[in-house]
């Protein structure tokens, strides 16, 4: 997801604990029968979410170990980076992550590497040489191969993409047409984020698997006739691997491996899962209500290796920051010139939300002003990892932060910590947070079922008290108001929610990056159609007998 909607997150994060309280009072406030019933009915419910918070305290990490340090490289002493140190360590131990790898730059050299796991864990920390998948800080990569094809003259930026893909089309034909490898880098082509994000559930290994899902684009409508809007899409990315390919003559895989990393000396960075394991790839993990689960098996979205699937170390994409803040040169050689260096970090399209500008896009590079700098980054994030690297041009650093985890609410907190990191290089004094309330909010989710079934259990019980004692019986209207349509609603939500994450196409991506929440939802759901049901049957049955 863009960068720009994490501050709509945090709302959105902060507004589901209210939901899920207002809902948990709402729940209890319509519990029917006498005040002895309520009292018995409440002491149930809240030890059950006693036990389930003592359950999960077992479970949450420990406090603080000893941090494991890496040797320092260049002459800068280790303790000037401190307190970034640990700053990330508490972010781990808080968020439950398994392990993280940070690199900093500075001029040409990497003056400072570390190693993190969760501090309640003996997980294994990670090297400077330990490979993560680096999500879409991809796109960077696949920026610099085009330049690097500009200045030999095999690619022209104006050039529309049918020039190199001809065969490629959207359904409306002057619209495909119009479309340049420019527009591919500043995602303004018009293409939508909603055919990247489905593609990366596409699991098939076919040699041209990058090429099937471009053709299936042909009936795709573009979000933005006739105009050059930023909106971003993994399958601008997609498309310029094939570019890629056309004007080089050699598959995506071969020439990042034969252009980029070699002459970056990023001898522990891989273009396939297979090579990657075989030489120390961490493993990823998943999370699942604030716990994370290892996913070593976990497939790979082929067909997006151009806009999100490479693999690197720390000190690789040291070296590949090092080039990027030295005008392309790393170890004296140059890999692209310092004009195509500039012009991928220029501002070239306005990022807005609601009309009120948030940044800008580059080439494969997200551009904003900080107190202190322009912060010229970009993030990654796959089901199982997350990345954040970024330049500061301002003070000649740069810095890559690698996670082996994921989760699509966890990716904002990784991304908050990875620009506070930004800001502490600039001198900027770090912001207390509440991120550490996220596992807990997640683990809550877990209360919504205990709550239904509690809820239902206490119904059942009401109507058997009906059944004896007539006389606190509610009227028809009472009952039909209070007992059927208000707590539909409810169900309603519930279902309609499941039935979305169903049918809207998107079940594959939600169940990679969200699978903990949607598998509360198709609980609720299922638990939710079901009482609906048999919730109307149970109050029709005693309207049937006059009961009412």
């Amino acid at each position: 997801m863009p960068w720009y909607s994490r501050k709509q997150t945090n709302k959105k994060n902060t507004l589901t604990a209210l939901s899920i309280n207002a809902r948990q009072k709402t729940l209890i406030r319509f519990s029917p029968g006498n005040k002895k019933e309520k009292m018995n009915n409440r002491n149930t419910l809240l030890f059950v979410i006693a036990a389930l918070i003592v359950l999960t305290a077992a479970f949450a990490p420990a406090s603080i170990n000893p941090v494991y340090r890496f040797p320092a490289y260049g002459s800068i002493e280790m303790d000037e980076f401190q307190e970034i140190d640990n700053r990330i360590q508490e972010k781990i131990d808080d968020l439950n992550i398994p392990g993280a790898s940070l690199m900093i730059v500075e001029g040409d050299k990497i003056v400072h590497s570390h190693g993190f796991c969760n501090s309640g864990t003996d997980g294994v920390i990670p090297t400077p040489q330990t490979p993560f998948f680096i999500g879409s800080m991809t796109k960077s990569f696949t920026a610099m191969a085009v330049m690097q094809l500009a200045e030999e003259g095999r690619i022209e930026l104006d050039a529309p993409v049918q020039q190199y893909l001809p065969w490629f089309t959207l359904a409306d034909p002057q619209a495909s047409s119009s479309i340049t490898i420019r527009d591919l880098l500043n995602q303004t082509s018009g293409i939508s984020q909603l055919p990247g994000m489905i593609g990366l559930a596409n699991f098939d290994t076919s040699p041209n698997s990058t090429e099937q899902q471009a053709r299936a684009l042909s009936t795709l409508e573009t979000t933005h006739s006739g105009e050059k809007q930023f909106e971003y899409s993994n399958v601008n990315f997609n498309l310029l691997g094939l570019v890629i390919e056309n004007a080089s003559g050699k598959t995506y895989a071969q020439y990042i491996q034969e252009n980029i990393y070699a002459p970056l000396e990023m001898w522990n960075s891989y273009t396939d899962k297979s090579s990657a394991r075989q030489n120390g790839l961490v493993t990823g993990h998943m999370m699942w209500f604030g716990f994370p689960v290892a996913v070593p098996d976990l497939s790979v979205p082929e067909g997006s290796l151009a806009s999100g699937q490479l693999i690197a170390s720390a000190e690789d994409i040291g070296h590949y920051i090092i080039a990027q803040i030295n005008g392309g040169v790393y170890n004296g050689r140059n890999v692209v010139s310092a004009k195509s260096v500039s012009e991928m970090h220029q501002p070239a399209a306005d990022i807005s939300v609601s009309g009120l500008g948030v940044g800008h896009y580059g080439m494969g590079w997200f551009v904003r002003e900080i107190e202190n700098d322009t912060l010229i980054f970009h993030h990654g994030e796959v089901p199982d990892y997350f990345s954040y690297m970024a330049l500061l041009p301002g003070h000649d650093r740069g810095f890559v932060l690698l996670f082996n985890t994921n989760q699509q609410m966890y990716n904002y907190a990784m991304w908050d910590l990875g620009e506070t990191v930004a800001r502490q290089l600039t001198g900027e004094t770090p912001q207390p947070d509440n991120w550490w309330t996220l596992p807990w909010l997640l683990r809550a989710l877990l209360l919504l079922p205990v709550i239904q079934i509690t809820v239902i259990l206490t119904f059942i019980k009401k109507i058997n008290h009906w059944k004896v004692n007539p006389s606190i019986r509610p009227t028809k209207t009472k009952l039909w108001i209070i007992y059927i349509c208000l707590p539909a609603l409810l169900d309603l939500f519930y279902i309609a929610a499941a039935g979305v994450i169903l049918f809207s196409g998107m079940f594959g991506f939600i169940m990679l990056f969200m699978g903990d929440i949607s598998s509360i939802l198709f609980v609720c759901g299922g638990i939710s159609l079901v009482w609906l049901i048999g919730r109307i049957w149970l109050v029709g049955g005693l309207s049937a007998r006059g009961v009412a």
